[in-house]
């Protein structure tokens, strides 16, 4: 018979790092410096168990950020089995900017852990290249946008977007730079030249600031 005082309890375990996860994605979303003392409290576990899970600050932010990124990204299969490519692909630009916008706060408490070197898309680099290399894949055979289009290529070209002002007027910023970003990827395209990538609702919304 096994001693249970030698049994690890995985359970608790996790139900501790995933308590820990859901408390710092709050506390960081809305204020970038949340102590980890706050965090681990409100989290109910010691420091020891928190620091046992994330040795460090940068642990716990890079964690968090990851783990939201992959649920982005985790959309772009999701859009694509219901809907034409260019239009799942025109919904996930949406939604990946209405997610920069609201994690505003994470993304400071990131650049911060990260002496300013970190940024959305590039902590979140793996899985967003994994859905853009998806959306991208799946307009091209469609022929809604020109052939080469590389992941880095469309990264680049959205750029902008983390330079918009969360709590500014940013809808129809981004929709522009979206409309602009989508007709570049168009041009040249295998199919019907003139046929417009569609707007999805929100970025019918944001443009005319509702």
């Amino acid at each position: 018979m096994r001693d249970a005082r030698s049994t690890p309890t995985r359970p608790d375990a996790q139900r501790n790092r995933e308590r820990i996860l859901a408390v710092a994605l709050d506390e960081l979303t809305r204020a970038a410096d949340t102590p980890v003392s706050v965090i681990a409290r409100k989290a109910g576990v010691g420091q020891g168990t928190f620091y046992r899970n994330f040795p460090h600050r940068e642990a716990l932010v890079l964690e968090v950020y990851r783990y939201e990124m992959r649920q982005v990204a985790d959309a772009a299969a999701q859009l694509l089995a219901d809907r034409p490519a260019d239009r799942a692909l025109r919904e996930w630009m949406d939604r990946l900017a209405r997610y920069a916008m609201a994690k505003a706060g994470l993304a400071d408490a990131l650049r911060a852990a990260t002496s300013g070197h970190g940024s959305l898309a590039q902590v979140g680099h793996g899985p967003v290249t994994e859905a853009i290399t998806l959306l991208l894949a799946a307009n091209e055979a469609a022929g809604t946008i020109r052939a080469g289009v590389t992941p880095d290529d469309f990264l680049l070209a959205i750029a902008g977007l983390w330079q918009l002002d969360p709590h500014s007027d940013w809808q129809p910023r981004a929709a522009r730079l979206f409309d602009l970003v989508t007709d570049g990827l168009r041009a040249g395209a295998a199919g019907t030249p003139d046929r417009p990538m569609p707007a999805t609702r929100a970025h019918a919304d944001g443009a005319s600031g509702t």
